[in-house]
């Protein structure tokens, strides 16, 4: 077999950066290169011609997810010229969706990285910077007047992981709706209170 060109491999290094992207956040970064490679269609070898290690394609990987804007939400990227209030309702709708939740390789990088990054100190010194800027411009998109946004991006991610975790039992829609019930029946942004039922 002949030599790969520079255009080739550079057009395979990308394939293998968003296919791990995708595979790492809907099975973690514990997902084998060798699964990977087999995944992308090249040989465990063609890995290390590519990349230093796996936590390089690790790192490649968390900032071709927060780089991709339909990664963003599965509203992707916002319209310009929308109305904020309009455009944070349909975030938190579709954020907290069955459809986002049964599709986290295609979800938000946010929720897809963080039990990885927690569990794995080394990696998330390396890859912290990029995933807290991806932290804060998710919740400038939620920001209203004078709610910076993070209350409402820590209760959509935790609703999240939690009804992905309970995924099969009906507390998993139970959560999903909880959450959007508390984020967009106040209408300011602020967490609506929520009432307890026995």
């Amino acid at each position: 077999m002949g030599r790969v060109s520079k255009a080739q491999a550079q057009e395979n290094r990308q394939h293998v950066v968003a296919t791990a992207s995708r595979m790492f956040r809907e099975k973690g970064t514990a997902v084998s290169i060798a699964d990977l490679m087999k995944a992308v269609g090249l040989t465990h070898g063609a890995f290390y011609k590519q990349f230093d290690s796996k936590e390089d394609l690790v790192d490649k990987a968390i900032a071709h997810a927060f780089e991709d804007p339909a990664a963003h939400s599965p509203a992707g990227p916002e319209e310009p010229n929308r109305d904020h209030e309009a455009a944070r309702r349909t975030l938190i709708e579709q954020y907290l969706s069955l459809w986002h939740r049964d599709h986290a390789g295609d979800g938000c990088p946010v929720s897809g990285f963080a039990a990885d990054l927690a569990r794995e100190p080394e990696q998330a010194a390396r890859s912290q910077h990029v995933y807290i800027n991806g932290v804060r411009n998710r919740a400038a998109r939620l920001a209203t007047g004078d709610d910076d946004g993070m209350a409402q991006l820590c209760t959509m991610v935790g609703a999240l992981v939690l009804a992905r975790a309970t995924r099969g039992n009906p507390i998993s829609e139970e959560l999903l709706q909880a959450a959007r019930t508390a984020l967009t029946q106040s209408g300011t942004g602020q967490l609506a209170p929520q009432h307890r039922t026995n």
